[in-house]
């Protein structure tokens, strides 16, 4: 007898246990957590609106972002962010890097993007790497332009030459003033 107990309490145990506590539980949870957790997830997948520096702040130093940027003010520093708006009274000072860059304002340094747009009222003093480049007219520019496939990428490769190139010929000269 006792050991048909046993053997009847583990097999009860073990279905109901699975049963009742493995399924019902999850099932409950993912029902309701699921319907409410995805669509609070689809909701910060869902832009936020794009971060402003408004026209009396100045800012020194770099930004970098996933998100949207509009600035209105003055950065010197470099930005790098995924779209980037210029306002008419901003000025930014160092390099620009973003999928989408629109110009109202000022520039003076490098910009790379996949699409970027100059307005009637950008100034621009420095080098423009795009995909695809629109210039509006009235627009000052002074600079070159470049089309790349993967202009925002290409930043990172051509710095990395220069830096080995330069580190090449450097103990050459250590070299000579140590036999002379």
């Amino acid at each position: 007898m006792f050991s048909k107990s046993k053997i009847n309490d583990p097999a009860p145990k073990q279905d109901s246990a699975a049963k009742p506590a493995a399924p019902a539980e999850p099932r409950k949870d993912t029902a309701e957590k699921p319907g409410g957790g995805e669509f609070k997830a689809a909701a910060p997948k869902a832009k936020p609106p794009a971060s402003v520096l408004s026209t009396d702040l100045h800012v020194t130093g770099n930004l970098k972002t996933t998100g949207d940027v509009q600035v209105e003010g003055t950065v010197e520093g470099d930005i790098r962010a995924h779209l980037l708006t210029i306002g008419e009274s901003a000025t930014i000072k160092g390099e620009v890097i973003a999928d989408d860059v629109v110009i109202n304002g000022r520039i003076v340094g490098r910009v790379r993007g996949l699409k970027v747009r100059l307005t009637s009222t950008a100034r621009v003093e420095g080098d423009i790497i795009h995909k695809t480049i629109a210039i509006e007219s009235g627009a000052h520019f002074e600079g070159s332009v470049q089309r790349q496939d993967d202009p925002l990428n290409a930043g990172g490769k051509k710095p990395a030459a220069p830096a080995q190139q330069g580190a090449a010929p450097a103990p050459a000269p250590a070299n000579e003033p140590a036999k002379s």
